[in-house]
């Protein structure tokens, strides 16, 4: 089955790309066209970005695109409860792939906090949030169980996550099958975004994602909560 198959909703676009260094040349070309325009209008432009394995490719074609990095804001959508210097930390995915050369300009504004533990990180990292200037450009990702950011299907907090009127911008979370403890940006937050992609690869995303269309029970799959809304998927065999 091809994407184009899916019974989308209107305010869906979708970006069929052959393979996934094409996807990632093109995403980081349409990402940072809509930062430059950010920058031209109104000075400054902010990106809030997913991590995990699938995004290197995208961030390494990012950090080369022609940006005035020092008037962009980065931030992430999720983090792991770990230190930069983890090999799980998102964090340290962008400095390693993306905060590289020009790139390394951009100011960045971090989730993971030192704290005693994950209810206090997660409300210093909404505090550091409030400095987070608009979201021009959000890039979300989604897993086989369908969450996105860390807003995961049974995760403690998960309804107050996914709450549209909720005023936290950040919140734990927690992986049912992964070790990590997790911070996750709030949907009321990721939602505030002005131009929305979804980057999705394989025909396992692709059949995740026909899931997801498939019904409405957000907790289930909460990657539903954002497929009604503009959104640009990316997507590649």
């Amino acid at each position: 089955m091809a994407i184009s198959e899916l019974k989308l909703p209107a305010a869906v676009q979708v970006h069929e790309l052959a393979e996934a260094k094409l996807l990632a040349a093109t995403l980081a070309h349409d990402v940072a066209e809509r930062l430059r325009a950010a920058i031209a209008s109104k000075g400054q432009a902010c990106v809030v970005l997913s991590g995990g394995r699938s995004p290197v490719p995208f961030l390494e074609q990012l950090a080369g695109e022609q940006l005035d990095w020092a008037k962009v804001t980065v931030s992430l959508a999720d983090e792991r409860w770990v230190p930069v210097e983890h090999a799980d930390s998102n964090a340290g995915l962008l400095a390693r792939h993306l905060f590289q050369g020009a790139a390394a300009k951009a100011r960045f504004i971090g989730l993971y906090q030192q704290a005693e533990h994950l209810d206090a990180a997660a409300l210093s990292a909404d505090q550091a949030l409030a400095d987070l200037p608009p979201i021009d450009v959000l890039v979300l990702g989604m897993g086989d169980d369908g969450h996105t950011a860390s807003l995961f299907p049974n995760s403690p907090n998960l309804a107050e996550g996914l709450d549209l009127n909720s005023k936290r911008r950040c919140l734990p979370m927690l992986a049912p099958s992964v070790p990590h403890q997790r911070l996750s940006l709030t949907r009321a937050m990721l939602a505030s975004a002005a131009f929305t992609a979804l980057s999705v690869q394989g025909p396992g995303k692709l059949a995740t994602l026909r899931a997801a269309l498939a019904g409405n029970d957000l907790a289930q799959m909460p990657i539903r909560a954002f497929l009604h809304d503009p959104l640009s998927i990316y997507w590649c065999p």
